[in-house]
């Protein structure tokens, strides 16, 4: 079992713990407008990373766990996923300990710089906005579009020239003709008060981040705005996409998450940190939210951690033996 290979690679669990992703350096030839490459499992990259550039990566062989922000889930040969500019991300495979996989997956990185040229040249490419904006929480694609795509990044990996940009082109349109795909990460994950236009709002916003671990009652935001609370609640949701009450268990649960990430409080602890009053309310929002316990969540998060340090040692013991 994974887990079992998880554990051995660190002696305590609570030292693999993930506090902070790794920034990964894109190299794109100098000569090309993208990178387009493939790696086997373990492989150097195989850590919880981020980097600036937009990512479109197809699973060939394993199955595993995956994260995408604060997404934690199961993937299959065909698994096509798009990460957006510096969302944090980590593919874990179920390989045997000692054991090597030739091609774990495919992947197309390229920058926001590359794609505003491109748009600004053809208008037509305008139609992948919306993708690469939804991609800023994490898409999964089908499994329809992940077999269409992936002979066409097969061909990638040797094409050269105006054959290249042809190949880029036609998966792009893949991918938005394809059937809506699944936003991955959720909206707390990218809770932002200032992308909202409104002074009040901002304000509200500001105060239930700062005061998440206290009782927030919506007829106190009323009031705190100068509403009535049903105009208050109109408002709210208007401005945020969800009810006063979800939008707030969200940012709590995933506040949570960070926390059990750090690996230093216990469960219960954490459920009255973020501002829970019992320990029920929040396993059971916690599964609604991330459709697994959170002990199981922290389960997860070090076997993401743990992949970090096996991919060092097979890095390292990859360049021992090769000198």
């Amino acid at each position: 079992m994974h887990t079992i290979r998880a554990a051995s690679a660190h002696t305590d669990t609570r030292r693999a713990r993930i506090v902070q992703p790794d920034l990964e350096l894109v190299a794109v030839p100098h000569d090309e407008s993208f990178k387009v490459w493939s790696h086997g499992y373990p492989y150097r990259t195989v850590r919880w990373h981020f980097h600036p550039e937009y990512e479109i990566q197809l699973i060939t062989s394993t199955t595993g766990k995956y994260f995408v922000g604060d997404y934690i889930g199961d993937f299959a040969p065909g698994n096509l996923v798009m990460t957006g500019p510096n969302l944090p991300h980590n593919w874990v495979s179920n390989v045997p300990q000692g054991e090597h996989v030739d091609e774990r997956c495919l992947i197309l990185q390229f920058d926001a710089g590359f794609v505003a040229r491109a748009i600004a040249v053809f208008p037509e490419i305008r139609r992948v906005e919306s993708l690469l904006d939804a991609s800023a929480w994490g898409v999964l694609f089908t499994a329809e579009t992940g077999a269409a795509a992936e002979p066409v990044m097969r061909e990638m990996l040797a094409a050269q020239g105006v054959r290249r940009i042809t190949l880029f082109l036609a998966l792009l349109d893949l991918l938005v003709q394809g059937a809506e795909p699944v936003k991955l990460a959720s909206a707390a994950h990218h809770a932002d008060p200032a992308r909202h236009a409104e002074t009040r709002i901002n304000h509200v916003l500001a105060y239930i981040g700062k005061n998440l671990s206290q009782a927030l009652r919506e007829v106190e935001l009323a009031e705190l705005t100068g509403q009535s609370v049903s105009a208050f609640s109109r408002y709210f949701r208007r401005h945020t996409g969800v009810p006063f009450v979800q939008y707030v268990n969200r940012l709590r649960i995933n506040l949570a998450c960070q926390l059990l990430m750090a690996g230093e409080l216990n469960i219960t602890d954490i459920c009255y940190q973020v501002g829970f009053n019992n320990l029920s309310n929040f396993n059971r929002q916690f599964l609604l939210q991330k459709d697994m316990s959170p002990s199981r969540w922290r389960a997860c998060q070090q076997l993401n951690a743990a992949s970090a340090i096996e991919s060092h040692d097979w890095h390292f013991s990859r360049h021992r033996h090769a000198n």
